[in-house]
C-alpha cells in the first residue's frame, strides 16, 4: 500500500466551506491535533497489520476474529479522520502523520504543513506543490 492510500473509504459527508487558519490559530490546534494524528498513525498501522494478516490465513474462527478485528479499526479511524476535519486540517498521509491547514500567504490560499514529531509549523507550500515543496516558515507573509 502507498504511503498515501488509505485503507479508509472517505464516508460521504456534508460540503462544508474550507476552513483558512492563520500560522498562529494552526499552531494552537496542534495539542488536539498531535493526539489525534497519533491515534490515526497507530490505528492505520493496527488495521495495516490486521489486512496482512486476513490475506495470510485461510479461514476459520481467527479469520473471522481478524475480519471483525479490522472492522472496527476501520470504523475507529473514520471516526478520527472525522474529528481531525471537524478541527479544519486535511490528512495527507496516513503512515507519517502529515497534515494541511489552509493559509494564506501574499493574498493567496497556501497550505501550512506539519507532521507528526514536529513541535510546531515550520513549513509551508502552495496547494499544488505537495511535501516536496515545502518552504521554511520564516518565508510565509500572511498579509
Amino acid at each position: 500500500m502507498a504511503a498515501s492510500q488509505p485503507l479508509v473509504p472517505q464516508r460521504p459527508g456534508r460540503s462544508k466551506s474550507v476552513r483558512r487558519f492563520t500560522l498562529k490559530e494552526a499552531n494552537s490546534t496542534l495539542p488536539l491535533v498531535k493526539r489525534i494524528v497519533a491515534d490515526i498513525v497507530k490505528t492505520h498501522t493496527t488495521a495495516t497489520q490486521l489486512r496482512q494478516k486476513i490475506e495470510d490465513l485461510d479461514g476459520g474462527k481467527e479469520l473471522t476474529g481478524a475480519q471483525g478485528q479490522l472492522h472496527r479499526a476501520v470504523e475507529q479511524l473514520q471516526d478520527f479522520v472525522e474529528e481531525l476535519t471537524a478541527v479544519g486540517a486535511q490528512l495527507k498521509d496516513f503512515q507519517t502523520g502529515l497534515i494541511d491547514f489552509v493559509g494564506r500567504h501574499e493574498g493567496r490560499d497556501v497550505y501550512l504543513c506539519w507532521k507528526l514529531g514536529e513541535e510546531a509549523i515550520g513549513y509551508w507550500h502552495e496547494l499544488d506543490a505537495g511535501f516536496g515543496g515545502r518552504k521554511p516558515i520564516a518565508t510565509l507573509r500572511e498579509k
